[in-house]
């Protein structure tokens, strides 16, 4: 028996990331800001951006918890065109005809916190900012309201989340 408990207590002490299922093949494919735009243009669909910086824990845990997940990958994949934009770092980027850092660029768009996620149009115009952590399931609904449009319709998305549950079995 003492050694099955010692056993047991090794399992509890090791990282939970041991643990953790490999991630899928084919996650979020991230562009950078310029060809991100370019592509939605070209494509017609908006654009999802994560802001991020390297230093934030809580940008690491959208990867894995939120980005990671098959359901929020696949409608992404399907739906949005994903920009990856490090608020710290000094790449350029275009936007309103002109030149940005993209550190200036998450400064334009009043990035105070991170991660925040942006939103767009296909051609590029600002629809929000949707700053912190979002769980999975609570994410999921925000890129249906958002890819389904009804953003763009007026819907007020606790309306839309109430009416999606409605539609859930």
């Amino acid at each position: 028996m003492p050694r099955v408990f010692a056993a047991a207590l090794a399992l509890l002490l090791l990282p939970a990331s041991v643990f953790a299922a490999p991630a899928a093949s084919g996650g979020v494919k991230w562009q950078d800001w310029n060809s991100g735009l370019g592509a939605a243009g070209k494509t017609g669909r908006p654009v999802l951006v994560d802001v991020y910086t390297d230093w934030c824990g809580w940008c690491r845990r959208m990867d894995q918890d939120v980005y990671s997940r098959a359901d929020v990958r696949e409608y992404l994949a399907k739906n949005f065109v994903t920009v990856k934009l490090n608020a710290e770092a000094s790449r350029e980027a275009q936007y309103e005809g002109r030149t940005w850092t993209s550190a200036a660029l998450a400064n334009r768009f009043r990035v105070t916190g991170y991660p925040t996620t942006i939103f767009l149009k296909s051609d590029g115009g600002h629809l929000v900012n949707v700053p912190g952590y979002v769980p999975a399931d609570r994410f999921l609904l925000l890129l249906r309201y958002i890819g389904e449009g009804a953003a763009d319709r007026g819907v007020a998305f606790d309306d839309f989340v109430k009416n999606a549950a409605s539609r859930t079995p």
